[in-house]
C-alpha cells in the first residue's frame, strides 16, 4: 500500500547511523555474493542449512522423516543466520528499505550497541514465534522481516508524528504522519495472518518482531528518550 521513500526526522544523538547502514550492507552482501548467482549459489540446500526449520529447531520428531537434510550449522545458530538470507531480489529490497528509512531513528535513540542487540533480539524472537506457532513445519524460514517489525514497532512508538514521505499504490508520492503508514503496515500484516491459508509468507515471524520491537524498546532506549514524541 504505502512504500516509505525518507521521513523528515534528523539524528538527535548520532553523527551517522552506522549499525543500520551496516547491516544493510551485510544483507545485500550475503545475498549478491552468496544467492543471487552473480558471484555464487549456495541453492535450496544452503539456504536451508542456514534457515530456520521450525521442527528442527524445537527438536521435534516429525523431522526424522522430512525431506530436509540436517546441515552443517547447529541449530542454536540458524536463529541469527536465517536473518540474513532473503528469498529474492525484492524480497532483500522492501526489507532494507524499511530499514534505511526507520533504522537510523531507532539506533539514534538506542545507540549503536543496543541497537545491534535490538535487532538480533527481535529477529530472533521472531524466528521462534512463527516456530512455536507452525512446529511440524519443515519449510524454511528466512529473512530479515521479523527483526525489521521489531524496528519499525519501536519507530511507531518513539515517533507516531513524524512525516513520511511514501510512493502510495505504486503511484502516488503523499507525506503521511508514521501513524498511519506504520500502522497500515502493521494491520495489513494481522489481517493477512488471520487470511494466510496456505501463504508462504511467515505472518506470524512479523507478528513475533512486532512485539518483541513493542516491548524492548520500553527498556533500550536511552533514558531521556520519550516515547511517542
Amino acid at each position: 500500500m504505502f512504500i516509505p521513500l525518507h521521513d523528515d526526522n534528523p539524528l538527535r544523538s548520532i553523527s551517522f547511523p552506522f549499525v543500520t547502514m551496516g547491516l544493510i550492507v551485510v544483507n545485500a552482501f550475503v545475498y549478491i555474493v552468496y544467492q543471487s548467482g552473480l558471484v555464487y549459489n549456495i541453492g535450496h540446500a544452503g539456504i536451508a542449512d542456514m534457515a530456520i526449520i521450525p521442527c528442527q529447531l524445537l527438536g521435534l520428531d516429525v523431522c526424522a522423516s522430512s525431506s530436509q537434510m540436517i546441515g552443517a550449522t547447529p541449530e542454536a545458530i540458524t536463529p541469527i543466520s536465517y536473518m540474513f538470507l532473503h528469498g529474492g531480489w525484492m524480497h532483500l529490497i522492501g526489507n532494507m528499505l524499511f530499514l534505511w528509512v526507520f533504522g537510523d531513528n531507532v539506533e539514534d535513540a538506542m545507540g549503536h550497541f543496543m541497537f545491534l542487540i535490538f535487532y538480533l533480539i527481535c529477529g530472533v524472537l521472531a524466528g521462534y514465534t512463527h516456530s512455536l506457532m507452525v512446529p511440524a513445519s519443515n519449510i524454511p524460514l528466512i529473512g530479515a522481516s521479523g527483526a525489521v517489525a521489531g524496528v519499525i514497532a519501536a519507530y511507531l512508538m518513539l515517533h507516531p508524528n513524524v512525516l513520511v514521505w511514501v510512493l502510495a499504490f505504486g503511484v502516488i508520492s503523499l507525506k503521511l504522519r508514521a501513524v498511519f503508514v506504520l500502522g497500515a503496515w502493521v494491520a495489513i500484516q494481522f489481517v493477512s495472518l488471520m487470511n494466510a491459508g496456505q501463504s508462504s509468507t511467515a505472518w506470524w515471524a512479523h507478528i513475533g518482531g512486532l512485539a518483541a520491537g513493542a516491548l524492548l524498546v520500553l527498556i533500550m532506549r536511552r533514558p531521556s528518550v520519550k516515547l511517542f514524541q
